[in-house]
């Protein structure tokens, strides 16, 4: 056999290099290159690895959280085919990668990470930032990521990383099982030498199949839809990953089944498409919201069924509904006691369509979902116009971004109040022309995210929509764009608080206490003083970023016009009403938990809601 003498560290960056996969006949590497940010517990070891193999690009980072984010969105603007590696040092700089790290496996996406962890010898214990346990000197703080990392090991021999590393790849390539993956490296262990085979480093393609249900299975399914009145379609984000959008659109004007999106499969269908219900769920538009309450056949593919989808299971209402789930996953397939359909969303939605020649809803029904689909575009309209000449409703920023951006163009989003008004409100007209993080809604995703999605697609401009308080905990990332020259344009909406949970804390009563940006008051002793004095434009700009103030609807539209012109990472800053203009519709609820006993009127009456709302879950096994 023969062999090649490599540290560790340098023969997982050699392995990793040669990693490829393959879906419809097109090959392509895994891994894009490497984020990281060293310590002493990877400086010596990944460190040295990547300065020596150039090859495997090295890109710099500002937090270990939003280089994970980077990675993340990455993978998804990239369908899951290719991401990034994640290295970190010990101790504060592995655990800054979790929180991250949970929303990559929360939302089915790939991400390699590659904390540092304490001395494998033991020698020098307690080393610095190491945790003790006094139960067992086998622990360190990266056992944190077992329950959040769908495959994690430690690498306390050189040769076991024969064995790890293809069994990581199963997993990081698997349409079914991915997420992130930990590979825990031990500080001395990255850097000690072992005889390695050779063969290891072999140019690997991992092929990703487009597996079909049986056969029997489909035909009980078609039998299932040739049986409804009213069925409907749940596209989630299985349809974007298995590029299955042109099938979908193929399918519904075969059978004339309206579609409605979660937020990770909005894009499957344009917006104006006569069958496009829109976003369904707690943040639907009425026409989802209709439809679903009202179907006796929910046909689920490549949806989770998060509690933002069901409206907290609330929103399939006929007593008679049943569901059929096609998704890659048996996890998901087989939620809602559905009728599972285990597979490829593309592959099964053709071998699906063949068995339903000749099916067609009935005209009546195809033509109130076409009407829904213009009123709700009627609404949209509405909402986009201006009501002043003063400060701006989000959904007018909303829909100024909307206007002004091609059709192939990236809004990318993922906590506060935008999300659910994106939901409703943004005209999608491509596949990946709508990028939310919503599995996890991690508050500092959007820059971060924005990076990563612009590095997976150069030719797109990306419009990341930030509210102040995601941009104050994670603006960091406008540096590392403009170090590698990826421009972003950032519209950073200011409206001195927590906006979304503001308006959630008054519908449960509470008043939004403790959501705005707020002086203590010496009087009340609460957070209801004036507001704080954050210069946050000033803040962009002493990042190196271009700023662009606007301060009403025609100033934003000459704004977008002069970003566009920049060639780097250019905020456009803009403060907003407090109020929305968009309700919920339907069964547009989501159950939060409110206080049973209060001393206030103001709680009791949401508590009162809240109960009712209630009586309409239902159990589906």
């Amino acid at each position: 056999m023969n062999t090649i003498k490599l540290t560790v560290a340098q023969a997982l960056i050699r392995f990793l290099t040669m990693q490829k996969v393959e879906r419809d006949g097109v090959v392509q590497p895994f891994f894009a290159g490497c984020f990281g940010i060293f310590g002493h517990g990877n400086v010596g070891g990944i460190g040295q690895a990547l300065h020596q193999m150039p090859d495997f690009k090295y890109y710099q980072s500002r937090n270990e959280q939003a280089m994970v984010h980077t990675a993340a969105a990455f993978a998804k603007m990239k369908n899951r085919l290719s991401t990034f590696a994640c290295t970190s040092s010990i101790g504060p700089g592995a655990t800054n990668m979790i929180t991250a790290a949970a929303g990559a496996t929360i939302n089915r996406i790939p991400v390699l990470l590659l904390p540092g962890d304490i001395f494998s010898t033991r020698k020098v214990d307690p080393v610095l930032q190491q945790l003790e346990a006094s139960y067992t000197q086998d622990i360190s703080v990266n056992d944190c990521f077992k329950p959040i990392s769908k495959y994690w090991d430690r690498i306390n021999r050189p040769e076991q990383l024969i064995n790890s590393l293809p069994a990581a790849m199963r997993v990081l390539t698997s349409q079914d099982e991915t997420g992130a993956v930990t590979i825990c490296l031990p500080q001395d262990v990255q850097a000690e030498s072992f005889d390695f085979p050779e063969s290891f480093f072999e140019e690997k393609i991992w092929y990703i199949p487009r597996p079909v249900p049986e056969f029997e299975l489909l035909k009980r399914a078609a039998e299932l839809i040739r049986n409804s009145k009213k069925p409907m379609i749940i596209a989630g984000g299985g349809v974007i990953y298995s590029e299955a959008t042109d099938e979908l659109k193929n399918f519904i004007e075969q059978t004339g089944i309206p579609v409605g999106e979660t937020f990770a499969g909005k894009g499957a269908l344009p917006f104006d498409h006569p069958l496009n219900l829109g976003a369904t769920g707690a943040t639907g538009t009425e026409g989802a919201n209709v439809n679903s309450t009202e179907a006796d056949l929910i046909i689920g593919i490549g949806t989770r069924y998060s509690d933002f989808t069901t409206a907290s299971k609330t929103a399939f209402q006929n007593k008679e509904v049943k569901f059929i789930n096609i998704n890659i996953a048996a996890f998901d397939a087989f939620k809602h006691g559905a009728l599972s359909l285990t597979g490829d969303a593309r592959a099964t939605l053709e071998a699906l369509s063949k068995l339903l020649e000749g099916f067609e809803t009935d005209i009546s029904y195809r033509n109130k979902a076409a009407e829904f689909n213009i009123s709700w575009d009627e609404k949209v309209s509405e909402a986009y116009l201006p009501n002043s000449e003063d400060l701006m409703y989000q959904s007018e920023v909303i829909g100024a971004v909307n206007d002004f951006s091609d059709p192939k163009d990236v809004v990318l989003c993922a906590a506060g109040s935008l999300p659910g008004d994106l939901h409703k409100l943004w005209r999608t007209r491509d596949p990946k022309g709508f990028h939310l993080e919503y599995g996890f809604s991690c508050m500092g995703y959007e820059i971060a995210g924005g990076l990563g999605a612009k590095m997976a697609c150069p030719d797109r401009e990306i419009y990341v929509m930030v509210g102040d308080g995601s941009y104050l905990m994670m603006g960091t990332e406008i540096v590392t764009s403009i170090q590698e020259g990826y421009k972003l344009t950032i519209i950073l909406i200011n409206n001195n608080g927590y906006a979304s949970i503001g308006g959630l804390s008054k519908s449960l009563g509470t008043e939004g206490f403790g959501t705005s940006y707020q002086y203590r008051n010496p009087e009340s002793g609460q957070l209801d003083g004036g507001f704080l004095p954050v210069d946050l434009a000033e803040n962009v700009r002493s990042l190196g970023a271009e700023l662009i103030k606007a301060e009403n609807i025609h100033s934003l539209k000459d704004a977008l016009k002069q970003a566009k012109e920049y060639s780097k990472t250019t905020v456009i800053y803009v403060e907003t009403k407090p109020e929305r203009k968009l309700a919920g519709y339907g069964h547009a609820w989501w159950e939060v938990p409110v206080s049973e006993v209060s001393e206030k009127d103001s709680v009791k009456d949401a508590f009162g809601k809240m109960k009712e709302n209630q009586k309409k879950q239902r159990y589906f096994n």
